[in-house]
């Protein structure tokens, strides 16, 4: 059996990182071995933990993720990189492939969008490193190529999912269900459901809040890019 790929995560929020921790961990032949919240402490990281993949913030709180990676590159660090952002510059896409970006996952982005770009990262290391000619070396490098964004699961409609995104999105110390189903028109039933598809998403998080009586109450927030 082969040795899972060992990922670190670099994010500087550390609710978002959990969720990128916890998505990581779900797909098979993958590990994330730490997670670090700024380029600092991803070094640090680096300096005693061996690592296959890094799944790259480019916006942390002490330099740009292209810059992280410039340095790891200078210091003989070999590990991938798929790069996390907000932002849409090809500029910065351009500069990433001569650091070792493999993959750009834009936010917000669905567990199933990050299981796609893991998987097809894989299959490239796997064929990149058996290819003896032209046509392996062009099928590695097809592997990484991205599908379309996976239609809403059966049931969802992308107005209703609009709505609550809307309403999430305006309560930043988060919501109950039953608080977004009153806010957006829908019943408590209906609105759990679309915002369990956003936590499954990665778009939003979850979290037990608990009151002076009774059991806790599930309250959803949405995930700041």
């Amino acid at each position: 059996m082969s040795e899972p790929i060992r990922v670190l995560v670099v994010e500087d929020d550390p609710v978002v990182a959990d969720a990128h921790v916890m998505y990581v961990n779900r797909v098979h032949g993958f590990r994330a071995v730490a997670k670090a919240h700024s380029g600092a402490q991803a070094r640090r990281v680096l300096e005693r933990t061996p690592v296959d993949l890094l799944l790259l913030d480019l916006y942390l709180p002490d330099g740009h993720g292209l810059q992280l990676a410039r340095s790891l590159r200078a210091a003989g660090h070999q590990a991938d990189v798929i790069a996390v952002t907000s932002a849409r510059d090809l500029a910065v896409v351009r500069e990433g492939v001569s650091l070792g970006v493999v993959q750009y996952v834009l936010k917000p982005f669905t567990f199933s969008t990050l299981r796609d770009r893991l998987v097809r990262y894989a299959e490239f290391r796997t064929a990149a490193g058996e290819a003896s000619g032209q046509d392996e070396v062009d099928r590695a490098i097809g592997a990484l190529r991205a599908p379309r964004p996976a239609a809403l699961p059966k049931g969802l409609s992308a107005p209703t999912l609009d709505r609550v995104i809307t309403t999430l999105r305006a309560a930043p110390e988060g919501l109950s269900a039953a608080a977004a189903a009153e806010t957006a028109g829908l019943s408590r039933i209906t609105a759990r459901r679309y915002l369990e598809h956003l936590v499954e998403s990665g778009r939003a998080v979850r979290a037990p809040q608990y009151g002076q009586v009774g059991r806790p109450e599930l309250h959803y927030r949405w995930v700041t890019a």
